[in-house]
């Protein structure tokens, strides 16, 4: 087990710590793991505390959400284990006054037990107290009663409300009837890729196959309500409200807000996909989303999955979702963008692509056509070989990027290639807005300054070609820096275009000459393997590349081979 903590007894402590000194505006009480909002007012003129907490591990909740207009305090107990009623009392003392607290409870047993300690308690003492519990997992709808079910993300929505409520001066019954009402609205449910690992334990609660998920789990570790085949993210958010759907809180025709939650590993890329599926599939459902985030709200530690969260709402609701609060993760006021693709206005003097009846194909520009399509399908197919090298030394997207720039390259229509010249140019343009990093900007500098050095010869001769070879590794050369003996994919490109040339002007026909430029570049992608790379990602990793060939080497070699079975005899 790796985890960048210092001893698994003070992990939560040391986390609170880190949180309040990130967070003007809350204070963390010297003898408890409670974190508060600083400089309240007396007493007497306190509005109604919103206080909320649990079990560590669910970061940011729930110490994230201190802060005006949201939580008052939230109450931290050890990994995934309740706060002590001692604990949560302290901070109802801390932050009551007069008008009494609204505890906010996520329905687990310790939780509930606790807090319901604590508030009796304090009423003894002379505190008004309120409890709310959310039960909002709707993957149990089957399994237990409503009032049994887990407490997921969906806390974090009423959370909000309350906290917004109580800043406005309600009353603790308003406050508690709001909270309550939201608490009864939401609903839940949660899908896993993998467990999460306790410090405390170091190893995995559960263990699941490469293709398989958990769904309907909680927040704990824990396994969920059934074990399937992953599926897409489409299937797998579909599946997740069809579930909340069917729990019938939420009906065609509604207004809703939707929290998209990831459980700790899930990368922002993955969770901006999942909101815009839930959006759409929302849409469909013939519920009006007005309201939306995506995030990490409710983690269960390093656990890879998310939960969604989808709760009707009134127009009372919506402003106080939309109260600015000064909470540190609380990430604003949910608004949705109705403008999603923006149509740039098109310079009046770029070329337009010409109609299909107007251009004659030429048989150099066919030519050149079947040698892309060659390639093409040789690069697609090498796609796991080419992501298994780049691996090594980066980061391993360059088989992805070289099966997209194929796949721009076969989608090139026919009328492009009314020239090789053009054909090539066309090429260029695909290439460039088809592969990100740097082969995208390589291979179009390449490709546009052979077509350049074409652009007057109709019918190309295989010294014609050889001369564009050359110009097109030269320009490559002199956009990156790169040249023989760094390795790079120029140690392939360069002896490749170099023996093309030389065999040429020794009497060779192009095809045998184009077969020893394949083997040039073969031998150069070889000789890589010993070399230390100079420029590029794989110079930051120095003498740990030697012993694999360089990637973009081993791309130029699959596609000139494969193109050589392409090449005729030409004049």
């Amino acid at each position: 087990m790796k985890k960048l903590i210092n001893r698994p007894e003070e992990a939560v402590r040391q986390a609170l710590e880190g949180v309040v000194a990130l967070s003007p505006g809350t204070g963390l009480l010297s003898d408890e793991n409670i974190v508060i909002q600083s400089g309240l007012p007396d007493a007497a003129a306190r509005p109604v505390a919103v206080i909320s907490g649990g079990g560590s591990g669910h970061e940011p909740a729930h110490a994230g959400y201190v802060g005006r207009s949201m939580l008052s305090a939230a109450v931290a107990g050890d990994i995934f284990t309740s706060p002590s009623s001692d604990a949560i009392l302290s901070a109802i003392r801390a932050v009551s006054g007069p008008a009494g607290a609204v505890l906010v409870v996520k329905n687990y047993t310790g939780d509930r037990l606790n807090f319901g300690l604590a508030a009796e308690i304090a009423r003894a003492e002379g505190i008004p107290v309120e409890i709310v519990v959310v039960a909002d997992d709707a993957a149990l709808r089957d399994t237990v009663a409503p009032d049994r079910r887990r407490g997921l993300a969906g806390t974090i929505l009423v959370h909000k409300l309350a906290g917004a409520a109580a800043a406005q001066g309600n009353c603790l019954t308003d406050v508690a009837a709001i909270a309550r009402s939201a608490a009864q609205r939401v609903s839940s449910m949660g899908i896993s890729l993998g467990t999460c690992i306790l410090p405390s334990v170091g190893k995995p609660g559960f263990v699941l196959g490469e293709k398989e998920i958990e769904v309907g789990l909680g927040i704990h570790g824990e396994p969920g309500v059934l074990r399937r085949e992953i599926a897409s993210a489409d299937e797998l958010v579909e599946l997740t409200l069809r579930t909340i759907l069917a729990d019938g809180k939420i009906r065609r025709g509604d207004e809703a807000v939707l929290l998209v939650n990831g459980l700790g590993s899930t990368p922002p890329l993955e969770l901006a996909i999942l909101a815009r599926s839930g959006l759409g599939t929302l849409s469909t459902a013939g519920v009006t989303v007005v309201r939306a985030w995506a995030g990490t709200f409710l983690s269960a530690l390093d656990m890879p999955g998310f939960s969604l969260s989808v709760m009707p709402v009134t127009s009372d609701d919506l402003p106080l979702f939309d109260m600015p609060v000064e909470a540190r993760d609380w990430p604003g006021s949910g608004h949705l963008n109705t403008q999603l693709v923006a149509t740039p206005d098109r310079p009046d003097n770029l070329p337009v692509e010409a109609q299909e009846d107007q251009v004659i194909i030429t048989l150099a520009g066919r030519r050149l056509q079947e040698i892309f399509a060659y390639a093409a399908r040789a690069l697609i197919a090498a796609e796991d070989e080419l992501a298994t090298l780049d691996g090594i030394s980066g980061d391993g997207d360059l088989g992805a990027s070289m099966r997209r720039g194929a796949e721009a390259i076969l989608d090139i229509p026919e009328t492009a290639f009314s020239s090789v010249s053009k054909g090539l140019s066309s090429a260029a343009d695909r290439v460039r807005k088809a592969i990100a990093g740097s082969s995208g900007p390589f291979y179009a500098a390449g490709l546009m300054r052979a077509s350049r050095h074409l652009a007057k010869i109709e019918d190309p001769s295989a010294n014609d070609i050889a001369a564009a070879f050359s110009a097109a590794v030269q320009a490559i050369s002199d956009l990156g820096g790169a040249k023989p003996g760094d390795r790079t994919m120029v140690d392939a490109l360069h002896p490749a275009a170099s023996m093309f040339k030389d065999q040429l002007a020794a009497g060779l026909s192009p095809k045998d000459a184009w077969q020893r430029a394949v083997t040039a570049a073969q031998e150069g992608m070889r000789l890589t393997i010993d070399m230390r790379p100079k420029l590029g990602r794989a110079s930051y990793i120095g003498e740990r590349a030697i012993g694999s060939p360089d990637a973009g080497a081993a791309a130029v070699s699959i596609w000139l081979a494969a193109s050589g079975t392409a090449v005729q005899d030409a004049a």
